[in-house]
């Protein structure tokens, strides 16, 4: 079997475009995914082996800010748990994309385990802001809702609109794959990384300084629902248009 050093090299030239991804996915989450795709590699998992294992890492975290009361040793495992299921996340398909052996069954599930994994964990909070905090009012058991709304609604368009955009586009000539990455947008979409969302869970220790960092993520993550939404009709209107 390979070394764990050609595997590396191998998944590094397997990688998906760059394009449209933050900075943390770029330099943390993917070569974090890489070093995770290599050892499933030489232990012989298969891309949905990895999904499955993933998923225990995340709702294992997910399932603690429901049923344990926070503290700073939860905030810490809570984060170590999403940030090594994310990872994982990005592990399987660079090992599908390395063995050739991903296909529907593995894209279905990555999905499912993804939607589950947004309905959860703003459940979750939900669930601890009703059993361990004191609100300043029952009105902040909305927020949860709204984040949950604003996730799933940017989960089930965003793929739609990959769906579609697929269905219907023509070819388009290959002058973009070495255009250059704007770094800018990069930065942008930082605020809106799911790896970036789980830091906010290493403030647990201190339940205002997590509701208020939590709420500031909600906002921001609706302000990109509507450019998203905006911007993804018009990409759809345009398909049309060109037909």
């Amino acid at each position: 079997m390979e070394s764990t050093g050609t595997v590396l090299r191998e998944l590094r030239g397997a990688q998906k475009t760059a394009k449209g991804v933050s900075l943390y996915s770029r330099y943390v989450n993917r070569p974090a995914g890489r070093v995770f795709a290599a050892g499933a590699y030489r232990m012989g998992l298969t891309p949905n082996q990895v999904t499955l294992i993933s998923a225990v890492f995340t709702f294992t975290a997910v399932a603690s800010v429901a049923l344990v009361r926070p503290s700073w040793g939860l905030a810490v495992t809570v984060y170590a748990g999403l940030a090594v299921g994310f990872a994982l996340d990005s592990a399987d398909g660079q090992l599908a994309r390395l063995t050739g052996r991903g296909g529907p069954d593995g894209e279905w599930l990555d999905h499912v385990v993804d939607c589950a994994k947004m309905i959860l964990v703003h459940t979750a909070v939900l669930i601890s802001f009703q059993r361990f905090s004191v609100l300043p009012s029952a009105g902040w058991l909305l927020l949860p809702l709204g984040f949950l709304f604003t996730a799933v609604l940017t989960f089930c368009a965003g793929l739609l609109r990959e769906q579609l955009g697929r269905a219907v586009a023509r070819p388009a000539p290959d002058d973009g794959a070495s255009a250059p990455v704007s770094r800018m947008r990069a930065v942008a979409l930082l605020p809106a990384d799911y790896g970036v969302f789980c830091l906010v869970f290493l403030l647990l220790g201190d339940r205002t300084a997590f509701r208020v960092g939590y709420a500031a993520l909600a906002v921001v993550h609706a302000l990109f629902l509507v450019a998203f939404l905006v911007k993804w009709f018009r990409e759809l209107k345009a398909l049309r248009t060109e037909d």
